[in-house]
């Protein structure tokens, strides 16, 4: 009914620093996979860039019109 100690066995992974060909996959054809995911969901991307897009816009159109409002 006492406890008793259980040894674990600890398991270490590690890469090594000469490893380079890691992550590869990731990388290869970036510009492919994002053109390919943009034009998948277009749509998605307009709804997303438009306002941020016109805010931007209208944030920089604001702050010039106040800087020249004193000048008249």
């Amino acid at each position: 009914m006492g406890k008793q100690p259980v040894k674990l066995k600890a398991v270490v992974y590690a890469l090594s620093p000469f490893q380079q060909k890691i992550m590869t996959g990731l990388w290869k054809d970036l510009p492919e996979k994002i053109s390919h995911k943009v034009s998948e969901n277009w749509i998605s991307t307009i709804l997303l860039l438009a306002p941020v897009i016109g805010t931007y816009s209208y944030a920089q159109y604001y702050q010039e019109r106040e800087k020249l409002e004193h000048r008249f």
